[in-house]
């Protein structure tokens, strides 16, 4: 079910904090990822089938589910890592799946992305992390470059951390520079791996009012992948849920928090009983291990 973007928050993010950057228009109507009848895996085991689904710009799409249930790999098929098995994904109306490997990277830089870990360089100093990407894709003087990464920082509340090492700084505001990083070439579209995950009650918070900040800021396309209910809803456009290999539900949150279906309640109220799987589904590769150690004499 589609939505008009920038429509169906049941909150607004109250008291955001302030962001310097320039407020940039893009225009709503313009596509920035597609995916559509799309199924992904690995060899021969396929994760997920028949997703399909849309993030314009200026809209913060969350794609939910439980561990194991294929988030991830929607992200990895966004950006290149993985080709679809069957279906179209695209960026910025570009086939992501056929592009050439010169296409990919002029598709990437219009790209950020915020990893689960951060992967943040741990021999740099905070200004040198976030500086990175400009240096490698940009020639911006050293002045221009040091007002940019200030500036980014200035807007995850960690300017006056710039001098600091990585190893000098607690998990949540590593997550903070991580997320200036992904945000300094101003692209077109973020896309978050777990941004709450190992947060405190108020990094999240704080995160989560940053995230949609900036996408109102910026104009870009944002897609979460979360499993954090409460955060991802206070700031999603549009929800989309996946498990058991499929689009389990689709809307708004408000939409999804009325649904009466088992999946999307037991999901969203957190049960333990019901058709969400706990277990990691059996592949074929798993059985080809397991009849191979059960041949193996002791």
């Amino acid at each position: 079910m589609a939505v008009s973007p920038g429509a169906g928050r049941p909150w607004a993010a109250p008291n955001l904090l302030p962001l310097p950057m320039p407020v940039h228009t893009r225009n709503s109507s313009e596509l920035a990822l597609s995916l559509e009848d799309v199924a992904l895996g690995y060899g021969d085991f396929t994760v997920l089938d028949g997703i399909s689904m849309q993030v314009h710009a200026g809209q913060v799409v969350a794609v939910m589910g439980g561990s194991g249930s294929g988030k991830t790999t929607l992200l990895r098929a966004a950006t290149g890592q993985i080709v679809a098995q069957r279906g179209s994904v695209q960026a910025f109306g570009t086939d992501v799946g056929s592009v050439s490997q010169d296409g990919l990277q002029s598709l990437r830089k219009r790209m950020g992305v915020l990893f689960q870990q951060g992967a943040l360089f741990t021999d740099l100093n905070v200004f040198e992390n976030v500086a990175f990407p400009l240096r490698e894709h940009t020639a911006l003087d050293e002045a221009e470059l040091t007002a940019r990464v200030l500036d980014k920082l200035d807007a995850v509340g960690l300017r006056t951390a710039a001098h600091l090492r990585v190893a000098e700084i607690s998990g949540g505001m590593a997550r903070r520079v991580a997320l200036a990083r992904a945000v300094v070439l101003e692209p077109e579209l973020i896309l978050y791996d777990e941004p709450f995950a190992g947060l405190d009650p108020i990094s999240m918070g704080i995160t989560a009012r940053l995230i949609r900040s900036l996408a109102d800021r910026l104009g870009c396309a944002t897609v979460l992948i979360t499993h954090d209910v409460q955060e991802s809803f206070a700031i999603a456009d549009q929800v989309y849920l996946v498990g058991q290999g499929r689009l389990a539900a689709a809307g708004t949150p408000q939409q999804l928090a009325a649904s009466q279906d088992p999946y999307v309640k037991q999901f969203l109220n957190g049960e333990p009983d019901g058709p969400v799987a706990f277990q990691y589904p059996e592949t074929p590769a798993f059985r080809a291990w397991l009849a191979q150690q059960e041949g193996r004499k002791p």
